[in-house]
């Protein structure tokens, strides 16, 4: 059936619709709800930064052992329990350690179930073109993540209680297990979905791999995650805290249809469509943090936008550029970068907070601009534009 692929890269884009109701919902309130439990604006950065460290960092374990055993499959349905189940847990954490904690759980099993499903998902693009096949899935992941902070900010509205919110989100983390188990009866041997490539697989990582991670983990150290820039909203009272939900909705809206546009254009003109991405998305820390309410708004834009790239030409890169049999390890070493340097970056970001906003905002431009080097060499190492088409 010619449609397999496209009904695979559907059945997946729902569960992580679901999820991404359960998760980003929770991303989407994490730092006002540290800060009601008292945290501060460093631990806020930390707990932020070290998830993403786990979430990303430990991904090389696991695209390593899927690689290894192949069972894609049993790792995706570990990781997917771990990292939904932990969310409405956070509705019984009455301090910020547990809550934290329970954060750090939710970011390790993103970590364990990423690698394997992307390697799944990189099967079945190859025929339509990663970019936009990876587009379709973070659209519908974003669908999801639209949702989820619309559906928690109506909470607080209705309840006021941080708690109950999170315990509201025990019904879409358990639809996207229903939908997971699904798809795994209906597709148990995804790799079938693409052909066996003609050229050899047994080549290790080339240099423009490195080159690629070298660029991105520049982008990585300068995005500042979400919950420090809802903390600033919040502590400084630009907006209300019914309305810090909605903006990261928002910001959702727009990562899936920059997904979208951005991923068929990789398609037909490869890698300099990342770096004009980057050039125009960088400047969402000094809307953010030296603005009002409507500089914020304009901020979450571009803060989206940059977002959309991570999640679909990025991921349409690695797949481009690995090895077929070690896509879920190309995709876990890749990751495992990506996360030290949102680690180190958000880190350093939750401290300069506490002391200057003008160096913080620096910082981050500076660093993500300086992605753009590395991401040239690459561009000049391989035609990205024909990348697909010859896998």
């Amino acid at each position: 059936m010619p449609n397999r692929p496209l009904h695979f890269i559907l059945l997946l884009g729902v569960v992580s619709l679901f999820a991404d109701m359960t998760y980003e919902a929770a991303r989407s309130i994490t730092g006002p709800y540290l800060a009601v439990l008292g945290a501060s604006a460093t631990v806020v950065g930390v707990v932020a930064g070290l998830g993403e460290f786990i979430g990303y960092g430990l991904r090389i374990v696991s695209g390593t052992i899927g690689d290894r055993t192949q069972c894609y499959w049993a790792v995706t349905l570990a990781g997917y329990a771990i990292n939904l189940l932990a969310v409405p847990a956070l509705a019984l954490a009455g301090r910020w350690e547990l809550a934290a904690a329970l954060l750090m759980a939710e970011r390790f099993g993103k970590a364990v179930r990423t690698p394997a499903r992307d390697a799944m998902l990189s099967h079945a693009s190859r025929g339509m073109g990663r970019g936009w096949a990876f587009g379709i899935h973070e659209a519908m992941d974003q669908v999801g993540a639209m949702i989820g902070p619309t559906l928690v900010a109506g909470v607080l509205a209705w309840k006021g209680s941080y708690p109950y919110a999170f315990a509201v989100l025990a019904i879409p983390a358990g639809l996207a297990l229903a939908v997971l188990l699904a798809a795994r009866m209906i597709y148990p041997n995804p790799h079938r979905l693409e052909p066996e490539s003609q050229g050899s697989d047994s080549e290790g990582f080339r240099p423009v791999f490195w080159l690629c991670l070298a660029g991105f983990s520049c982008v990585a150290m300068g995005f500042v995650d979400f919950p420090l820039a809802a903390f600033h909203l919040k502590s400084q009272g630009i907006v209300e805290d019914r309305w810090i939900p909605l903006l990261y909705a928002g910001a959702m809206g727009v990562d899936a249809l920059s997904a979208l546009v951005f991923g068929r254009l990789y398609d037909k003109k490869g890698l300099p469509i990342l770096g004009v991405l980057i050039a125009v998305s960088a400047w969402f820390a000094p809307l953010i943090f030296l603005s009002g309410p409507l500089g914020v708004a304009l901020g979450m834009v571009l803060w989206g936008i940059g977002m959309g790239a991570q999640e679909s030409v990025v991921r349409a890169t690695v797949a481009n550029i690995t090895p077929r049999s070690r896509r879920a390890t190309g995709f876990g070493i890749f990751h495992a970068g990506f996360g030290l340097a949102w680690f180190v970056g958000s880190s350093l970001m939750g401290f300069l907070y506490d002391r200057s906003l003008i160096s913080l905002v620096v910082f981050s431009v500076a660093i993500q601009l300086a992605s753009l080097p590395w991401l040239y060499l690459a561009h000049r190492r391989i035609p990205l534009r024909s990348e697909s088409e010859r896998q």
